[in-house]
């Protein structure tokens, strides 16, 4: 059985993982067979337009870039206020929100071209403003994480992380506000759930989408988190060990010479 103090679960989370794994499976029940695909009849020939099945995607894709803007935002805050007050538990935080924010970041990226292939005809189109923006703020968390590996002095790492952190999150205005301000160098549409497009099971699902994913945010931060904490407490175990260990190898050597000049004088 694990040590309490070195496991990364308890009752709690194990309750939360529980939770979030039927929330999910819910949810996929919901987006994937219960919703109604999106099909609009042309009004004046009654074609048949809209994009089908690959609405689907939106229960999935909209709640993941939300809570992509939670996790970096939480690391902007909790890194600012490590420049503040010199925390290791702001530290931490700041590094574990990265991590899911990134993950989470990439799906985004993913979920999108799958969606955009049968709606756009085509997987990535380089030249939509909101596209690049996202991976500009994936580019530059993967930056961060890797800042996070170099070999460095832990204290001035974390400072530059949470540099880092600062400038990178002031790409989620310009990915949030792209679809407003370059309305025409993007093929995304404007928020529906803002203008209240979306009603009934379609909103539902939509809702569902966001508490899921916020419980998968929240368990995937905690256990993040205390993996962080126990790395930073082995860290410095041992650094009291080493430094344990070379105090206990001077003082034989000065036992060793005391020894000696006593050996010596005799």
């Amino acid at each position: 059985m694990a040590d309490r103090n070195t496991s990364t679960s308890s009752s709690g989370s194990r309750l939360l993982g529980v939770t979030t794994l039927v929330g999910l499976v819910g949810l996929l029940l919901f987006a994937f067979v219960l919703t109604e695909p999106d099909v609009r009849l042309h009004p004046t020939t009654g074609e048949e337009f809209g994009q089908f099945d690959a609405v689907r995607l939106l229960y999935l894709h909209v709640p993941m870039a939300v809570l992509t803007y939670v996790a970096f935002l939480t690391c902007a805050v909790a890194s600012a206020t490590y420049l503040v007050k010199r925390g290791p538990w702001w530290d931490v935080t700041a590094h574990a929100s990265a991590e899911v924010g990134t993950v989470f970041c990439g799906l985004v990226l993913v979920t999108g071209s799958i969606w955009g292939r049968p709606v756009w005809n085509t997987w990535w189109e380089w030249g939509d403003v909101r596209l690049m923006t996202t991976l500009v703020l994936f580019l530059l968390f993967t930056g961060y994480l890797a800042l996070r590996r170099t070999a460095a002095d832990p204290q001035r790492q974390a400072r530059r992380a949470a540099i880092v952190a600062l400038v990178a999150v002031l790409d989620i205005p310009l990915i949030n506000r792209s679809v407003e301000w370059w309305e025409n160098r993007t093929l995304h549409q404007q928020s529906t759930l803002a203008e209240l497009k979306i009603e009934d099971l379609t909103l539902f699902t939509l809702m569902l989408g966001f508490v899921v994913f916020g419980m998968v945010f929240a368990w995937l931060m905690l256990h993040r988190f205390r993996v962080g904490w126990l790395e930073q407490a082995l860290a410095r175990y041992e650094v009291e060990t080493a430094i344990a260990e070379r105090h206990a190898e001077i003082e034989t050597l000065d036992l060793d010479a005391a020894v000696g000049e006593t050996g010596g004088g005799t």
